[in-house]
């Protein structure tokens, strides 16, 4: 990405977005399938690769150009202006939300949306949209709850067994039920201070290299271990705000807005579901998990960071 250049991301940013696309399509047909969902390609003498992944470098790249051009060609933009751009961004992250929700790859797609979201407010929409937007989601989230609850045969009928199964997940995690929770929780409550020792994990959870690393961790490092992978993460995400304040390029700064929800939610929601406190989704800690399209698609994210933080240095000397 140093070498590239973010201008020359943000100048292409349609040919990455089609890119992405096509990838997300075609894993539907010819993807390898692991565990009822088909996510990734396998190449022979590379290994699988799963576009989901690079999908969030992509909306980053094409929100932050159009963002920007929407903020430079309307200085002071009408509601009626604000609502049709709101329904083009729709459209642009409905696509691959809707393709990555068929692999499926729930935890994806809520990534899209947190990036969506947090790339708009620092483009500086007006509030009022988040609000009827927030009452638009949990009006959906809401009837499709209430169908559950009364009519699961209707259910099926409409949503099939696919997200039937991700709501079963959400409700064991709600009573504490299910045996990933149940063992991770069991793992790190008897570390202790010290932990187990290395590679020496008491008892048995399911990706436990990826989804529940931080479960490992805390299970063979203990209390001091977690706690030091903790300061390390908060050190770089408050790096990460520093240089989004010495940035003078507005594209960069709704990139990195992206990039801050993208690393945070995944942060947030790694560790909190291993210990019970949200529900359980396929959601890796970033930088630390398992997993080749995951750690380079947060490389290529660094990378746009780094493009960023030398235009800073560059700018200031």
């Amino acid at each position: 990405m140093m070498a590239v250049g973010n201008k020359f991301l943000y100048n292409n940013a349609w040919w990455f977005y089609l890119i992405g696309i096509i990838s997300l399509t075609l894993v539907l047909f010819i993807g390898k399938e692991v565990n009822n969902a088909r996510c990734w390609f396998n190449i022979k003498y590379i290994g699988s690769i799963q576009p989901s992944e690079f999908m969030k470098v992509f909306l980053i790249i094409i929100l932050s150009k159009l963002i920007r051009d929407f903020n430079e060609n309307n200085t002071n933009p009408t509601v009626f202006e604000e609502f049709k751009f709101l329904i083009k961004i729709f459209l642009i992250v409905i696509i691959p939300s809707i393709l990555t929700f068929i692999e499926p790859d729930t935890g994806a797609v809520i990534i899209y949306f947190i990036i969506t979201a947090m790339m708009l407010f620092v483009g500086g929409i007006r509030k009022r949209w988040f609000f009827l937007i927030i009452l638009l989601i949990g009006g959906i989230i809401g009837g499709i709850t209430l169908i559950y609850q009364i009519d699961k045969d209707l259910f099926l009928k409409i949503f099939g067994t696919s997200l039937l199964y991700r709501i079963d997940r959400i409700i064991n995690w709600s009573s504490n039920s299910g045996m990933q929770l149940t063992n991770s929780l069991t793992a790190i409550s008897s570390a202790g201070i010290l932990g187990h020792g290395f590679n020496k994990t008491p008892i048995y959870f399911p990706e436990m290299q990826t989804d529940f690393i931080f479960a490992v961790i805390a299970s063979n490092f203990g209390l001091i271990g977690a706690s030091l992978l903790l300061f390390l993460l908060i050190y770089f995400d408050i790096n990460l705000l520093l240089t989004a304040n010495k940035t003078t390029d507005i594209t960069d700064k709704y990139a990195i807005g992206g990039i801050i929800a993208v690393l945070l939610f995944q942060q947030i929601q790694n560790i909190s579901m291993t210990i019970g406190l949200l529900p359980i989704m396929g959601i890796t800690l970033p930088f630390i998990s398992y997993g080749g399209s995951s750690l380079l698609s947060y490389m290529l994210l660094v990378g746009m960071i780094f493009n960023i933080s030398n235009e800073s240095l560059r700018f200031t000397n």
